[in-house]
């Protein structure tokens, strides 16, 4: 696609002169509990009567591994396999990630590796199959569908972290339910249980699950959730009759670790970077409060957003840009179509893609901002600057908000007011 890169003079015109503030580095603290010893935790839960009897000598066991940073994703991998074998089963990594990956075997063994997850950090092989088998319908004829190499398995074993979704609410979110339904569905489940829309999501999600746990042998899970810093809080080894009930258990406590913005009034929200190793909707609208679907709701108020650019983990999927109102053209330049569009027509919902304003430079992008924000007075706008929305514990803000942030107990006020600066291209040097 290509689009006409010269900045017209009333561009130039239009945003000359528009003030922009100084930042000043700011500290967020959330409270944080973590795992201390990893390791060992996850190696008694998967010990627990609950779960290791169910292991068998022999056995070839799936373990479904989703698209997501998951902290510590490549160390769950590898002690799970590792618990696996020591029990004298044989072990092989699934890819279940639904579309992701562009939809292909490759594509989605390639996005393992970029999470650090391949057959010699995990210790077994790894088969990556877009094949899938029919295990039941809905009620309303919707397939109900499962990978195929996962189906054959004489067991299977999900890892997933459980937080609230992105684009609907409901008893279940992300989680195990969403990786046994998305997940491991591939392309084409993933395609039927979008195929209402995000209003039946959470309805589906369940239903779906359901007929899954009971014609498909699960075995267990591994269920993470993580404090504000992505550090795992919790982990438990879960039976796959639970899965269903801990989902739902532990999601509240998922809502409640997250960490957000605490200064929730906002002129220009700045956004450094977006990718779907960030969130699946390249920027978590959970912490920016724009969703793609009426469906979800919550988050800051944010007159205007810029994004700047896309995460290299991300390969060109720019599926998140839509709720932004201006990104640059070295975003715009590194958009892969193919994979970008798969994730809107799997999902059936086209606003995450769709193609914000597009300003030569960082500093045309946020002048932009500021000038359409509405700020009563330019000169005090409130301007917050953030790596991404995984990363929020230190961010810039601008001037105007310095006062409220000293009177916050949970922010720390870590450098003096500077101002912006930018290369001779116009894009930022920090």
């Amino acid at each position: 696609m290509k689009v006409k890169s010269e900045t017209t003079g009333i561009i130039q015109s239009l945003l000359q002169g528009i003030p922009l503030p100084r930042m000043v580095k700011v500290r967020q603290n959330f409270e944080a509990p973590v795992v201390q010893n990893l390791e060992q935790t996850l190696r008694q839960e998967i010990a627990k009567e609950s779960i290791a009897p169910q292991i068998k000598p022999g056995m070839r066991i799936a373990v479904a591994v989703g698209s997501r940073g998951l902290a510590e994703l490549p160390a769950l991998v590898r002690i799970t396999v590792d618990e696996l074998q020591r029990r004298g089963a044989h072990p092989f990594i699934v890819p279940a990630m639904g579309s992701h990956g562009g939809a292909t075997a490759q594509g989605q063994q390639a996005v393992l590796a970029n999470l650090g997850v391949t057959e010699e950090t995990a210790g077994c092989p790894i088969i990556s199959s877009m094949e899938v088998v029919e295990v039941g319908r809905l009620e309303n004829g919707l397939a109900v569908l499962i990978d195929k190499q996962a189906y054959e398995a004489d067991g299977i074993v999900v890892i997933a972290r459980i937080k609230p979704h992105t684009a609907f609410r409901g008893a279940s979110e992300s989680g195990l339910a969403k990786m046994l339904t998305i997940g491991l569905g591939k392309q084409k489940g993933a395609d039927a249980c979008h195929a209402y829309s995000f209003k039946y999501m959470a309805r589906f999600i369940v239903d779906m699950a359901r007929i899954k746990l009971q014609q498909c042998n699960f075995l267990f899970g591994i269920a993470t959730v993580e404090n504000a810093y992505e550090q795992i809080r919790v982990v438990e080894a879960v039976p796959a009759e639970d899965f269903l009930k801990r989902d739902q258990e532990l999601l509240p406590l998922a809502r409640t670790s997250m960490a957000k913005l605490i200064l929730d009034k906002i002129d220009v929200l700045i956004v450094d970077k977006i990718g779907k190793d960030i969130s699946g909707d390249g920027m978590d609208p959970n912490i920016t409060g724009r969703y793609p679907t009426p469906y979800a709701r919550g988050g800051p108020e944010i007159s205007k957003l810029v994004v700047l650019d896309l995460t290299e983990r991300t390969h060109g999927n720019a599926n998140g840009m839509g709720p932004a109102d201006f990104i640059t053209r070295r975003l715009f330049d590194k958009i892969d179509y193919e994979s970008t569009y798969a994730n809107a027509l799997t999902s059936t919902v086209c606003e995450p893609i769709r193609i914000p304003m597009i300003l030569e430079s960082d500093q045309q992008a946020i002048a932009a901002a500021v000038k359409t924000c509405n700020a009563q007075d330019l000169s005090k706008v409130r301007v917050v600057r953030i790596e991404d929305t995984l990363h929020l514990g230190e961010i810039y803000i601008s001037e105007a908000m310095i006062s409220e942030a000293a009177q916050h107990q949970q922010i720390e006020v870590c450098s003096a007011p500077l101002a912006l600066e930018f290369d001779q291209a116009g894009n930022l040097l920090i």
